[in-house]
């Protein structure tokens, strides 16, 4: 102990504060990090990938709808035309978690999807 106070105020411990400086704290924002800035929206964010989820499950589930048909008129092997149709069916199911607001888990569907139909053309 070299019998000197501690410099270093914890947390805990604040300065006083004068009438004055009070009254200017109190006008500023207190946490401006959390507010959104000029043109940024949570909701809308959040609205936008619901509607961008739920619009490329849809897109890609009659895209694989499609493909599927086409394939069905051509000699093909059955495992094409399903691969397609199974492809379309996860996309369908993408599309409805998107539009429930379940976005990471409608995104990883619409990979699992267009995977199982490039799979299926990969029979072709």
């Amino acid at each position: 102990m070299s019998g000197r106070a501690e410099s270093d105020a914890g947390p805990e411990v604040a300065a006083p504060e004068t009438a004055g400086e009070q009254d200017e704290a109190d006008d500023l924002p207190q946490d401006t990090a959390d507010r959104p800035q000029d043109g940024e929206d949570p909701l809308e964010d959040a609205r936008r990938a619901r509607w961008t989820a739920a619009g490329a499950g849809a897109a890609l589930t009659l895209a694989g709808l499609a493909a599927a048909v086409l394939r069905l008129a051509h000699s093909v092997p059955a495992l094409v035309p399903a691969a397609y149709a199974g492809g379309a069916a996860v996309c369908a199911a993408a599309a409805v978690l998107g539009s429930r607001g379940r976005t990471r888990r409608a995104l990883w569907l619409l990979i699992a999807g267009v995977m199982v139909m490039a799979l299926g053309d990969q029979f072709d």
